[in-house]
């Protein structure tokens, strides 16, 4: 495989893991706030061999503890499975973010031994989906992944970003809802990074929030604002 991009350290993104995070290239969606427009357009001109990242890996063995792979949409590569395996076997925790379009893969992967902690995004409730992720999306697809995580197969968090134009406080309540008695719900402000794909986006308020988070703690108890 091959990555746009490669953060050596952080202690943020991987819960109680000291790890690197890796980003793929490519995604199938075309959510107008992602912050990563470059990856999912494939635009970038960043390109890290698995071969260099293996080396890097195999060096900060002891240091690092675990690996985050994110994008992009990190599922979309076939051949996944097979880095992973290296990663492994290097000894490394891994965290795999995606938006939930492949659960067959993601279940695969667990299964395998593979995959330790899930972070899937849920952009919005279904009729307002395709919008929000800036394509037609087979939610289907979707409602597989969330009920594979919710079986406990593996560890696991939903996460919503959310923006004043695509999201309201009874969007938040109703996804809360679906996936009422998850482990971990994260609601995230939208912060502009200057390369985001659409355009006239903005933060939803500080008391939205507070009320977003407030009404899905009514479903998840461990529902948090990011």
């Amino acid at each position: 495989m091959e990555f746009g991009g490669f953060q050596k350290l952080t202690v943020l993104d991987y819960p109680e893991h000291v790890a690197c995070i890796l980003f793929t290239k490519g995604c199938n969606f075309r959510c107008p706030f992602c912050h990563n427009a470059v990856l999912v357009e494939n635009k970038t001109e960043e390109t890290y061999s698995e071969e260099e990242i293996l080396s890097f890996l195999n060096k900060r063995k002891g240091v690092l503890d675990g690996v985050d792979i994110t994008g992009g949409e990190p599922l979309m590569h076939k051949d996944i499975g097979e880095f992973l395996k290296k990663v492994k076997a290097l000894g490394y925790d891994i965290k795999i973010d995606t938006n939930g379009c492949y659960p067959e893969r993601l279940k695969k992967l667990v299964g395998e031994g593979l995959v330790d902690y899930v972070a899937m995004d849920i952009k919005n409730t279904p009729e307002k989906y395709a919008m929000t992720a800036g394509v037609k999306v087979p939610l289907e697809k979707i409602e597989e992944s969330i009920d594979f995580l919710m079986s406990d197969a593996v560890d696991y968090e939903f996460r919503t970003t959310v923006t004043k134009e695509f999201h309201t406080p009874q969007d938040i309540e109703k996804i809360a809802k679906r996936i009422s008695g998850a482990k971990r719900y994260f609601i995230q402000n939208f912060i502009d990074s200057g390369n985001i794909l659409g355009a006239d986006l903005s933060p939803v308020l500080g008391e939205i929030l507070a009320e977003m988070t407030t009404l899905s703690q009514r479903f998840v108890e461990n529902a948090k604002n990011r």
